[in-house]
């Protein structure tokens, strides 16, 4: 905390640093024994009437009354803890955008609207990279409209905890009433060390195929897949599909899905026969799509993976994975004509 040369804490923010990473002290609830102080890192989006909105890594908003105030300073951008390979968010919103293609879009300015029949959030959200080129307002109500034509709720997909990210656009978004429905993180890591894992493609015979067949879909776990949702599927740079063979003519025993991108690849679909759990099926499928991936050049990996799925974080922290930054999908405060809320989980 800043502390003065008397020292004493000081506050050193004012509304002119809205936008930048800040880190405040505030004076918690009385009562109990003593003074409770409570600290507060993350971007400050907002300081109206009295009350500082700041956004921390994770997208939570958190509410500071200014009277509550006992200090407060501007801090330099976190730094970098993840394992993997250094990138910007903006290099990794783009090469993610690559991999999960959609069927249909259209610019704004600098946010890209996106659109894939209701498969998944990501293929059917705006992608905002900069500025619309038009007022908010303005830019909001041509993304309701133009979801609306296609029979879809309107949803933007915005990213916090990294330098570049939209902790801005979130508190915007969430004052005009939209709702944040999806939240989950990026992570990266470096191929090379999945790809010598031991237990890898070796002794579990994957498979590896340009398309998803009949076979692969079957233990996909979006049921019933339209032929937009294989067109999204198949997109992307460099495709590759990892089966594991089950017994019989049945589903896979295990699945996975790669985009080789440059030095990029994406893993995704990295699903197990839950009769199968814990048997090295799924570092076996990661393995072999990291394997492949290094052959065409890639070195560095990246994954999406929800908060609350300990399995498969506990997975890629073994693998050498870490976050990025978290990414979220708000959804616009009335539904779209049409379908209901596009997909479930990150994808």
């Amino acid at each position: 905390m800043e502390i003065s040369g008397a020292g004493r804490l000081v506050v050193r923010i004012t509304a002119a640093d809205v936008g930048k990473r800040v880190s405040v002290r505030r004076l918690g609830e009385p009562g109990g024994r003593g003074e409770k102080f409570t600290d507060t890192i993350g971007v400050l989006t907002s300081w109206d009437d009295g009350v500082l909105l700041i956004t921390q890594k994770d997208g939570a908003s958190v509410r500071i009354a200014e009277s509550s105030l006992v200090a407060g300073k501007v801090v330099p951008p976190a730094p970098a803890r993840r394992r993997g390979p250094a990138a910007s968010y903006a290099e990794l919103s783009r090469v993610a955008a690559r991999a999960w293609p959609p069927v249909e879009s259209e610019r704004l300015g600098e946010w890209v609207l996106r659109a894939a029949g209701g498969f998944t959030r990501r293929a059917n959200s705006v992608l905002p990279l900069g500025d619309p080129g038009v007022p908010l307002d303005a830019a909001v109500a041509a993304v309701r409209r133009w979801y609306g034509e296609r029979g879809l709720p309107a949803y933007v997909q915005t990213a916090t905890g990294a330098e570049g990210t939209q902790e801005l656009l979130c508190a915007e978004l969430e004052r005009r009433g939209w709702t944040r429905e999806v939240s989950a993180e990026l992570w990266t890591g470096a191929l090379a060390p999945v790809a010598d894992r031991p237990e890898g493609a070796g002794g579990h015979g994957v498979v590896l195929s340009r398309t998803a067949d009949e076979a692969w879909l079957a233990r996909y776990q979006r049921k019933g897949v339209s032929e937009v949702a294989l067109k999204v599927l198949g997109g992307g740079p460099s495709v590759w599909f990892a089966s594991v063979p089950g017994e019989g003519a049945g589903a896979p025993a295990a699945i996975g899905r790669c985009v080789v991108d440059g030095r990029w690849t994406s893993f995704a679909a990295v699903e197990v026969d839950p009769a199968l759990r814990r048997r090295g099926l799924a570092t076996a499928v990661m393995a072999a799509l990291a394997g492949r991936a290094l052959e065409e050049g890639a070195s560095a990996g990246w994954l999406q993976v929800e908060a609350g799925n300990t399995g498969a974080r506990e997975l890629y922290s073994r693998l050498g994975f870490g976050a990025h930054h978290a990414y979220h999908h708000y959804r616009a405060p009335e539904p779209g004509t049409g379908s209901a809320a596009a997909g479930d989980g990150p994808s």
